[in-house]
């Protein structure tokens, strides 16, 4: 049930929920097309349906749900909410390390509208930010510009590029909340490009395959709803974690974020010495 000072239609949230890009991945419950562990057609092409997507209706509904203004919904705040408790977990998880941020140089994945870029350069980070979204980019280096910068803190260098064509070698390389996007055989090449990336850690999230959301997929087929503008993959975890020790990885810390319409988890894993 969705808390609220008013009941909200089941209808209502299943539109929204099936309206909005798959990091919310209880929306499988609302008909979001999720290919789970099935698979996707040859024909199509994820990267070309999230950079469209993320340029236009995408950008736009997210920025709400990544900003701080009221004009959200119920289900959207809930997701807002359970990002940033993604984003807080990797920040605490950076902030415990002996030195914390200061001088670490961090190459962020996927960076949105700068959740986890901006918090981070504030910190002492040297942070290089990318996202496949130009807009997405845009409002990211709006959102540093906005506020003056900590005595000493370098600006992030936010760019928009493709994930696989992201080169240079950082300390630690993040990827939040972008491989949900792909399928397990193309979530594997970008793993492996980022793990070229990352000399010491890498720390990645992602939608966790479970009975429970498989079975919320499948009810989920029984709804139906909206023109969907991405695609949702849930991952097993025992196949990221896989695809980490081979390219010479090992798993230091994991976090799972849940929350009504938001589900996440977190790896951190570290070069073996």
């Amino acid at each position: 049930p969705v808390e609220s000072s008013a009941p909200v239609a089941a209808a209502d949230v299943l539109s929204e929920v099936t309206s909005l890009a798959p990091v919310a991945v209880a929306a499988v419950a609302g008909g979001l097309v999720v290919a789970g562990q099935q698979g996707k057609p040859k024909s199509i092409d994820d990267k070309a349906e999230v950079k469209a997507y993320f340029n236009s209706t995408g950008f736009d509904r997210w920025r709400r749900i990544y900003g701080n203004t009221d004009d959200v919904n119920k289900v959207q705040k809930d997701i807002r909410e359970g990002h940033q408790v993604t984003v807080d977990t990797v920040l605490s998880w950076l902030r415990a390390d002996p030195g914390g941020l200061k001088g670490l140089t961090v190459c962020d994945a996927g960076c949105g509208v700068g959740s986890l870029s901006i918090p981070m350069a504030r910190d002492g980070a040297i942070v290089s930010a990318s996202d496949i979204s130009a807009k997405m980019v845009e409002e990211a280096q709006a959102k540093w510009d906005a506020v003056p910068a900590p005595v000493g803190a370098t600006a992030p260098k936010f760019f928009t590029s493709d994930l696989e064509e992201l080169d240079g070698k950082y300390h630690t390389v993040i990827c939040l909340d972008v491989l949900i996007h792909y399928p397990q055989d193309k979530a594997d090449e970008m793993i492996s490009h980022l793990a070229s990336c990352a000399d010491k850690r890498l720390i990645l999230s992602f939608a966790p395959y479970t009975v429970s959301l498989a079975v919320l997929k499948k009810i989920g087929g029984l709804f139906p709803g909206p023109s969907k503008a991405t695609r949702a993959y849930l991952h097993k975890e025992a196949d990221i974690v896989r695809i980490l020790e081979a390219n010479g990885f090992e798993i230091q810390r994991t976090a799972m974020t849940g929350t009504k319409f938001y589900f996440s988890r977190s790896l951190e894993a570290v070069r073996r010495q």
